[in-house]
């Protein structure tokens, strides 16, 4: 199919399922997208407590981070939607499950591929301090579980080890704060610098915008199925 046809029949799509979204819920959406990144990432490893990771999503959700990494390995992460509030509807949820492996390696390829540095995060000696994460620079943080942190396998093959400088006797914030706290700094650091490509491009607002009416049309399978039938005869 010709590319620009195919184009313009996205964006038909995108005007067709536009009648069932409301002026006001169009508003926010594109104000959201404009402010929406996938500059910076996070990845969950082995999270024991759903609800810890699905305050994470709500905290990506709540900083404009467009996408979620997860490898699993002994735990399979469902969506708690108490916690995230809808936010697992605006992000997007990426799993990596290898019975024969642990994930890990198959989630790095792909980040690396999309040009991510990759930095675990762990209170060890030879981690750095957040504010010396360059925040020029494409960043995926790697969180590990309630219990044990990152794994060993994380620590091997990330780019570095980073940490939130502490002053009381415990060793760790909850992963949701942290998270908060990591992306907070990166973000309003980022945003001092005006990153030509920190936010998402044209190309990826128009994907995602199709994403989300989707998601809030109801029966939006069958109104699409309406729009391509018309197309098509």
């Amino acid at each position: 199919m010709d590319q620009d046809f195919s184009n313009d029949i996205e964006q038909g799509l995108i005007n067709y399922l536009g009648q069932y979204v409301t002026a006001h819920k169009k508003r926010v959406m594109e104000n959201v997208l404009s402010q929406r990144t996938r500059f910076f990432t996070v990845v969950l490893e082995n999270i024991f407590k759903p609800h810890n990771a699905s305050a994470v999503l709500r905290t990506c959700d709540c900083f404009g981070i467009q996408d979620v990494h997860v490898i699993e390995k002994t735990q399979v992460y469902k969506i708690n939607p108490f916690v995230t509030r809808g936010a697992s509807q605006w992000v997007d949820l990426y799993k990596y499950h290898q019975p024969e492996n642990s994930g890990v390696q198959e989630c790095f390829e792909t980040l690396r591929n999309k040009g991510y540095k990759i930095f675990g995060t762990s209170p060890e000696a030879n981690s750095i301090p957040l504010d010396q994460l360059n925040p020029n620079e494409k960043i995926a943080l790697v969180f590990g579980n309630e219990h044990e942190g990152i794994s060993e396998e994380v620590k091997q093959l990330a780019d570095g080890l980073v940490h939130i400088p502490m002053h009381g006797f415990t060793e760790s914030f909850n992963i949701s704060v942290a998270a908060s706290l990591f992306l907070h700094d990166l973000i309003q650091r980022a945003d001092k610098s005006k990153i030509p490509d920190f936010y998402l491009s044209d190309k990826e607002k128009k994907e995602i915008r199709l994403q989300w009416y989707r998601s809030v049309v109801k029966n939006s399978e069958i109104h699409e199925k309406v729009f391509r039938d018309s197309i098509s005869k």
